[in-house]
């Protein structure tokens, strides 16, 4: 292939594979899902059964208290006495990262006896670990009802309304749960966030600006509020501002490599390439599975007429995007 039919099959690349540039969507691990230390007094096993499960809890031996707590429940499943072991294995396999097994052992538990308010919430950020947002929404909307003060529960409404694509409806919600909680950092984020993805560009730095307000009075700031504000502030070409605000997030967080790309981003846009590669380099290497710094890198070795690694990085960007996708069909919307 010649130099020039090699520019001309990056360029078609990248004229059909650029990845999308909108605000960044919410952290996908619900903060609010790690259940309370659990209370082994409380179950309806003998001392020595007590003994041996709190000590393999300590130890986070996850499996070896699955193990205990399944044979316990299978002497008789249908019992109160399971109905109270299967709520307490729910928790230990969330924690373990087994979420289908933690909502099965909660829907069992539930189908004896009343699931308690906490089991339910965890129950939903279950659903939410495996996006089956169909079945944390009912679960949501129970507890919503039965505690319409709680802003938390409103909040996971707006953000299954959100991730749906619902942002009208998430704006609505939101709006409540600011009322409701005014220091709650992360609803005013989404706000913004549903602004950013209506097109409402000054409405949502006009958030995102309050958001990053509250967020610097939280004892362990989010990188954030600032990330978004700065995508938000370079749709609006305010990009002083957006680098102000990526360093922020980058000094919360020095190890989150969507800043680090966002800051390449920028770098990019102000002709100042070399810094560019070498913020997209330290998003790549931080995130080895994420294409978009490939693409980027690969825009600026071709303007740069190093076509061999734009060339490169345009596979690489090809390879990992495919991958995203295998894993999670909706990756490339």
């Amino acid at each position: 292939m010649t130099s020039l039919s090699r520019g001309i099959a990056i360029a078609l690349v990248f004229a059909t594979l650029a990845p999308t540039v909108v605000a960044q969507a919410p952290a996908d691990v619900p903060q609010d899902s790690t259940p309370r230390r659990f209370n082994v007094s409380e179950l309806d096993l003998n001392r020595e059964q007590r003994t041996e499960l709190q000590a393999v809890l300590d130890k986070k031996d996850y499996k070896s208290a699955e193990k205990l707590l399944v044979a316990e429940i299978e002497r008789d499943p249908k019992s109160f006495r399971a109905a109270g072991l299967l709520e307490f294995a729910g928790g230990i396999f969330f924690l373990d990262g087994e979420y289908l097994n933690a909502a099965i052992a909660w829907k069992k538990s539930e189908a004896i006896a009343p699931l308690a308010e906490e089991s339910r919430f965890t129950l939903a950020m279950a659903y939410v670990k495996l996006r089956r947002l169909d079945w944390a929404r009912p679960e949501l909307q129970k507890l919503s009802e039965s505690h319409p003060q709680n802003a938390l529960y409103a909040y996971w409404l707006a953000r299954l309304d959100y991730d749906e694509q619902k942002y009208q409806e998430a704006i609505a919600r939101l709006q409540k749960v600011t009322l409701l909680d005014p220091k709650m950092t992360r609803a005013y984020d989404l706000l913004g966030l549903c602004y950013d993805y209506l097109g409402h560009v000054q409405d949502a730095i006009s958030t995102f600006s309050h958001t990053v307000q509250l967020n610097r009075l939280e004892t362990k700031p989010s990188p954030w509020p600032n990330l978004d504000m700065a995508i938000a502030q370079m749709e609006a070409n305010d990009l002083v501002g957006a680098e102000t605000n990526l360093h922020e997030a980058i000094s919360y967080d020095p190890q989150l490599a969507k800043a680090h790309y966002q800051l390449g981003r920028l770098l990019e846009k102000q002709g100042k390439f070399p810094e560019a590669v070498d913020s997209l380099n330290t998003s790549a290497s931080l995130d080895p599975s994420y294409p978009d710094p490939h693409y980027l890198l690969g825009r600026i070795y071709k303007r740069l007429g190093k076509n061999e690694f734009a060339n490169a990085e345009v596979k690489r960007f090809q390879e990992l995007q495919k991958a995203a996708v295998a894993v999670d069909p909706t990756a490339h919307q």
